[in-house]
């Protein structure tokens, strides 16, 4: 017999009373799935036959999606979350309606999903009769509205979420009470390259960013990497445990938000139990629906909105493949794209894709997750034009504004090292890169885990990187700059002209036996070179020469003395016995960096140049 009751009168109420076959109903998402209503139904079907369930995302093992109750039910996942979901939809037996989260509540509202009834879990009554939605308002509250009958499981652990999150008991037409811990979704495990990939990804929020984060290694390993900034907010569709720690420690304190100020705001919430108590009664948490949290011009009204989004798959134009797996479905739409887009928009926004470089295929092989072509089948979920960052375990890629020969490069650069040469190749078969690229991008692990450093000189920050294959057009804009006495002085004669090729083979460095290394720093959100450094190794003797150069506008301010410091360090770390220059007897600032930092004076063959040696296997050098 039906446990679900009548709200105010109590009256027992038949399933069959409150739905028919063929009717449409939408389960309660997220980690409020209403399981015990469900096995109510399923225990008191009497009959029913080819009820239609819409659903999203739920932390549930999806019962009712089980071929054995395949008479009774049709799931039509507008998100795919859980494997007996996905097995369901590979084998046909369940659809897959692509869609962006955002709109989900216009399908209802819209009647191109039109819902016979809602099965939701909420909390108690209060003594005003409004029961709270909890940890799921999303796609919930369109369906509450929208849904001809609302049935509730009333779960008197459901945490009382603030913000557009309550029903009143009016709106509901039955319910019963079923008290269930609410479902966990513990901390994944990390592994290097994930915890690469959250440093990574934490040097891209300034502070004072707005956050959207989301479930998964990758977003946990983010927010652990975010300590130490100061006062970000969070507008995000979901919000985890790691959220709720930053809350803790006052690095979330939401006070330079521009949106809902002072407020952390989303939808939903997964985690363990010591997120649900975080946010129950918290009234710096506010729950809002879907079409509000998600809505791309909302999302766009927080300055420096970060969006961090995963991927399965990006190709080296950087369109990015999220819900399937060839032509295997695998997860849905949700929110990416509406965040990546309202990132875009967002003053100082930065829209980023994450995923490492790598997975394995069905027999075990490694295959890279950077390709040159989408795995056919695969489907574009955020296209080429959305996207600013990709990041990997190797680094970051920046494709904002680039070309497609950038962004091939771009992508190149944080592809696993064991297919970059093979990329290389493939896109060159394209002629998205021309024939003289040859060299694909190598590394500097001697500059530290993310390879890069940041120093200030004269109140400017300045980011210290290797130089890469895309920094083709970047190093012709600098040559550009500089005067004809800087030209002279580099290159010993009159040179007029940086053309592509010239261009090309300079930041073409094979950095495990060469160095090259450039300042950068920021004109709004273009980066430019301020000073170049490189050395050229000569296997013969262990030694290597070196060279850079300064921009005009920014010299006498410590760049040229740390940049030699920083090459003589990678110089040191890599064995090399000897370091030395060739230097134009009247270039005087550059000779007082040489003497400054212990290089001596050597009989040379040239009357213009003085001939400069530093030898690196003396310890006391090394003070």
């Amino acid at each position: 017999m039906s446990s679900l009751t009548h709200p105010k009168t109590g009256e027992s109420l038949p399933w069959d009373q409150l739905l028919k076959s063929g009717c449409r109903i939408f389960v309660g998402s997220h980690a409020a799935v209403p399981n015990a209503l469900m096995a109510d139904l399923i225990a008191n079907s009497r009959g029913l036959h080819d009820v239609e369930v819409a659903q999203v995302f739920t932390l549930s093992d999806n019962f009712w999606a089980e071929r054995k109750y395949s008479e009774l039910f049709t799931v039509n996942a507008l998100y795919i979350g859980g494997e007996t979901i996905r097995q369901a939809v590979a084998e046909g037996r369940a659809d897959y309606t692509p869609t962006f989260l955002s709109e989900v509540p216009k399908l209802f509202s819209d009647h191109i999903l039109p819902l016979d009834a809602a099965l939701i879990m909420v909390g108690p009554p209060d003594e005003l009769g409004y029961c709270s939605l909890g940890v799921s308002v999303d796609v919930v509250s369109s369906a509450v509205k929208n849904a001809k009958t609302v049935i509730a499981q009333i779960n008197p652990q459901m945490p009382r979420t603030n913000g557009h999150s309550f029903i009143h008991r009016d709106q509901i037409h039955a319910w019963m009470t079923a008290e269930a811990p609410i479902p966990e979704s513990p901390p994944p495990e990390m592994d290097q390259a994930v915890e690469q990939i959250g440093q990574y990804v934490s040097l891209l929020v300034e502070n004072g960013a707005t956050l959207q984060i989301g479930i998964g290694r990758i977003h946990d390993a983010v927010l652990r990497y975010l300590g130490n900034h100061k006062d970000l907010g969070v507008h995000s569709e979901m919000i985890s445990d790691g959220i709720a720690r930053l809350m803790k420690d006052g690095v979330i304190n939401n006070r330079k938000k521009t949106f809902h100020k002072g407020k952390t705001i989303t939808t939903f919430c997964m985690g363990t139990r010591m997120l649900y108590d975080f946010i129950d009664g918290n009234p710096h948490v506010e729950f809002y629906p879907a079409e509000h949290v998600s809505s791309p011009v909302k999302i766009a009204r927080n300055e420096k909105m970060v969006s961090i989004n995963s991927a399965i798959e990006v190709d080296l134009t950087g369109q990015v493949v999220s819900d399937s797996i060839g032509c295997h479905f695998y997860s849905g739409i949700g929110g990416q794209v509406d965040f990546i887009r309202g990132a875009a928009l967002s003053k100082g926004g930065k829209p980023i894709i994450a995923l490492p470089s790598t997975t394995r295929d069905k027999s075990g092989k490694k295959i890279s997750r950077i390709v040159a072509a989408l795995t056919p089948g695969s489907g574009v979920v955020t296209s080429r034009g959305h996207v600013h960052y990709v990041v990997t375990e190797y680094g970051i890629a920046s494709l904002r504004g680039k070309s497609v020969r950038e962004r091939a490069l771009e992508l190149i650069r944080i592809a696993h090292p064991d297919f970059r040469r093979e990329l290389l190749e493939e896109v060159r078969r394209y002629y998205w890169v021309p024939e003289y690229q040859q060299q694909a991008p190598t590394s500097v692990p001697e500059l530290g885990p993310v390879e890069q450093k940041r120093y200030v000189f004269g109140g400017i920050t300045y980011t210290l990187r290797p130089l890469r294959p895309s920094d083709e057009r970047r190093l012709q804009e600098f040559f550009y700059t500089h005067n004809k006495e800087t030209l002279l002085m580099r290159y010993n004669h009159q040179v007029t002209q940086m053309s592509r090729e010239t261009s090309c083979s300079l930041v073409s460095v094979d950095q495990r036996k060469d160095l090259a290394l450039c300042f950068t720093d920021r004109d709004g959100q273009r980066e430019v070179i301020q000073g170049v450094g490189r050395y050229y190794y000569y296997e013969a003797s262990n030694s290597c020469e070196v060279a850079f150069v300064i921009k005009e506008s920014r010299r006498g301010k410590g760049i040229a003395s740390t940049l030699l410091k920083e090459m003589e360090a990678v110089a040191r770390s890599r064995g090399i016995a000897t370091m030395f220059a060739c230097v134009r007897r009247d270039n005087k600032p550059m000779l007082a960096i040489f003497d400054h930092n212990g290089f001596v004076t050597r009989p040379g063959d040239s009357m213009d140049e003085l001939y400069l040696e530093l030898d690196l296997t003396s310890a006391a050098d090394q003070e």
